[in-house]
């Protein structure tokens, strides 16, 4: 485990490598990086198997008699199939009661058998003939021919539609009540790969603050995060870096960059482990920050103990975001979206996607409860000048929010530690 100590002191050292060309990142200058993944414990098929039966359990409530997930994060969750999307069905069906059952191309039934944690049953199509009656037979086999059958929110129009013409008596509805209800609320084995997503990131924020260098562009940083995630064992990677009056942008600017001397860098990453995101955000200012800075960095840094404080089990998710506007007008922000001040929501769900349902945002009611996961990011963006975020996720317990990881105290010292 990535402790604390390790963090500052391998930051200490980092912050003393130089780089012999401004803006070029030498592999023999950069920090030595290892995978710390090997600890991993992957979901286990017992725990796959208990959310369909959770899934099953929901769709008796909700009175749905199956639901069907196409290729993504969903399908990962329930079944542990890894697989991707394209113009041919590959799609798994959930059913009120009984087996799981799969249909997908015949020639790739091998690689996804591959893919399978559990259930046997694969049914089949070739290229000739049409997918969505194979899934209508799979359903009829199940009893089903009549009723709701639930699409999940990602599944795209050709399949719907082609659901509907291939079984006519049933009733397409939102599969959201079924698939929310299971992944909306992260069991300990999620949680511990959540946590260990964000513990990659936060070690590479550490190794890249060490190596920025004046001249350097966006693309140069993105580069130095990007290869340090992966080679603490990350998957699935992003990143964005923004400099100066790019930073009051938050999701960025085509406007060419790059860092000078007094000036706002401002970074949100993340990557992935066994499926699960980390989302962080960290704002630097590369040599000395001068009082405007300085300000806004505590405003926002206060701005995430405000919604900290105000993330209480039963509370309303909504509340969280009004609780920080409050605040932030007092300060002389906003008022509400306003600019200057804070223009997105405080924070979204996180979990096997970067942003899930629900949000920390205005009219959310949601109450918020255990194994919920969320960003808590309440920015400040000053435009013509630059904007201040930053973002660490937490998780919900039964006496309240947990950080994954801890904000960083001051500009001074601005990686922050784990949770």
């Amino acid at each position: 485990m990535f402790t604390k100590r390790q963090l500052i002191k391998g930051s200490a050292l980092m912050a003393a490598a130089t780089l012999a060309v401004p803006g070029l990142a030498k592999e023999a200058d950069a920090p030595a990086l290892a995978p710390i993944t090997d600890d991993i414990k992957p979901i286990s098929v017992a725990e796959r198997e208990a959310r369909v039966a959770r899934a099953q359990a929901l769709m008796n409530w909700h009175k749905i008699d199956a639901i069907v997930l196409e290729p993504g994060p969903a399908m990962l969750y329930f079944t542990g199939i890894k697989w991707w999307r394209s113009e041919r069905l590959t799609c798994v069906v959930i059913p009120r009661a009984g087996d799981i059952g799969i249909v997908t191309p015949f020639f790739e039934e091998p690689s996804v058998r591959e893919s399978m944690t559990f259930g046997d049953d694969v049914r089949t199509w070739h290229e000739h003939e049409n997918p969505f009656e194979r899934v209508a037979q799979l359903l009829g086999d199940r009893g089903i021919k009549a009723g709701k059958l639930g699409l999940e929110a990602s599944v795209r129009w050709f399949v719907a539609d082609g659901l509907r013409q291939a079984a006519p008596k049933l009733q397409l509805v939102s599969a959201d009540p079924i698939t929310r209800g299971c992944r909306m609320y992260k069991s300990a084995a999620e949680l511990a790969l959540m946590k260990k997503a964000n513990e990659i990131t936060l070690l590479a924020y550490g190794a890249v603050y060490g190596q920025l260098q004046k001249g350097m562009t966006p693309q140069d940083v993105n580069n130095l995060m990007r290869n340090s995630q992966a080679a603490l064992g990350g998957e699935g990677i992003w990143t964005m870096a923004l400099f100066g009056e790019a930073s009051a942008y938050p999701h960025g600017s085509d406007q060419p960059q790059e860092i000078r001397e007094g000036q706002i860098v401002l970074m949100d990453c993340g990557c992935a482990v066994e499926g699960y995101q980390s989302d962080i955000s960290r704002t630097f200012v590369y040599g000395e920050p001068n009082a405007e800075q300085q300000k806004i960095w505590q405003l926002v840094r206060e701005g995430q103990n405000v919604a900290f404080e105000a993330a209480k089990p039963g509370v309303a998710a909504g509340k969280v975001d009004d609780a920080v506007r409050a605040y932030y007008q007092k300060q002389g922000f906003g008022p509400q979206y306003q600019l200057p001040g804070l223009s997105h929501r405080t924070g979204h769900g996180i979990g096997m996607e970067g942003h899930e349902p629900v949000n920390f945002v205005r009219g959310e009611t949601t109450a918020l409860a255990p194994g919920m996961c969320f960003s808590n990011e309440p920015g400040i963006y000053i435009p013509g000048e630059f904007g201040v975020r930053l973002e660490d996720c937490l998780y919900m317990t039964d006496t309240g929010p947990q950080w994954f990881t801890v904000p960083p105290s001051s500009l001074q010292q601005p990686l922050g530690s784990l949770g």
